[in-house]
């Protein structure tokens, strides 16, 4: 049940510059695009490959091949389950952050404003965090609501929309996606389809801890990647996630702080592959118009 067309497949896979015998880790399996991509790239060439997920849907899609493995869990635990498999080291390490096209499709995920159904938005069906977005909406401060709409999606009227949401649940609490549309509707701003994506976008990423688990990744993947060949190859979507990783391939920390040894030198754990981020053709975006906002970014491990 393939599900997922792989975004900048060609690109994303060719930095990982695979090697024979070598180990990679497609950190978001989702529909096993990249994956699939990654074993025919590789032709009859002997590696490793770990796929992971942490939605248990995922499962149905793992690939029939000696080669690949499938662990059921969030790439924030990496380090454990690949030790679990006996690997410590790792020859390149790919992800393709936000929601596969799957999740989005499926009504009774709540991802998407065209449907109607709990407003959930847990990636993790199998376990992982038991707060949805009806928690968040009906739970959260007007403080913490403007924070996740303005920081998470960017949203112009966090605040207004903050308010008007900690004002209406005090009447009837918010459980559907429909119950929310009706809220968010007159404070719609712009393109209609922009603004909702974009609060719906705010409230999966905080629902799923995407930025820690983002941040969580990148501090493992510094210890896994062997040294002068392991390469990283990061997919993002939303401008905090690209920023994230820019700064850590530039200086090894997500916030982009930079760290000298005793002589001054700066340490730069990565030699940075993509001095501008890789985006995706206008053909690709016409094919696969989740494409359009993506983007990619690479290193090798010094």
């Amino acid at each position: 049940m393939a599900y997922h067309v792989p975004v900048l497949a060609g690109e994303s896979v060719g930095f990982l510059d695979l090697r024979p015998g070598g180990v990679y880790v497609d950190a978001t399996f989702g529909g096993g695009g990249h994956s699939r991509f990654i074993l025919e790239q590789a032709g009859s060439q002997d590696l490793r490959l770990f796929g992971f997920d942490q939605d248990e849907a995922a499962r149905a899609n793992a690939l029939k091949d000696s080669r690949f493995t499938f662990v059921a869990a969030n790439f924030r635990h990496l380090s454990n389950f690949l030790r679990l498999h006996g690997v410590a080291r790792i020859d390149g390490l790919l992800a393709d952050l936000g929601v596969s096209s799957h999740q989005f499709d499926e009504a009774e995920r709540g991802f998407s404003y065209r449907f109607d159904a709990p407003l959930d938005m847990r990636m993790g069906t199998g376990g992982g965090t038991d707060r949805t977005a009806a928690d968040v909406v009906n739970h959260y401060s007007a403080e913490d609501l403007q924070k996740v709409l303005g920081e998470y999606g960017e949203v112009r009227n966090a605040r207004s929309l903050a308010l008007a949401i900690a004002e209406a649940r005090e009447q009837v609490p918010i459980a559907t996606i429909q119950d929310f549309l009706q809220l968010v509707n007159p404070w719609v701003r712009g393109s209609r389809p922009r603004y909702l994506a974009q609060v719906f976008q705010a409230l999966r990423i905080e629902v799923n801890d995407e930025i820690g688990a983002l941040t969580d990744l990148l501090a493992q993947a510094t210890d896994l990647l062997i040294p002068t060949h392991g390469r990283l190859s990061v997919i993002s979507y939303h401008s905090l996630e690209d920023r994230i990783t820019k700064n850590f391939l530039k200086t090894g920390k997500p916030d982009g702080t930079v760290t000298k040894d005793f002589y001054g030198n700066i340490d730069r754990p990565y030699k940075v592959l993509t001095k501008r981020p890789v985006l995706p053709s206008a053909e690709e975006i016409q094919q696969n118009p989740r494409a359009r906002s993506a983007k990619l970014r690479a290193g090798l491990r010094r």
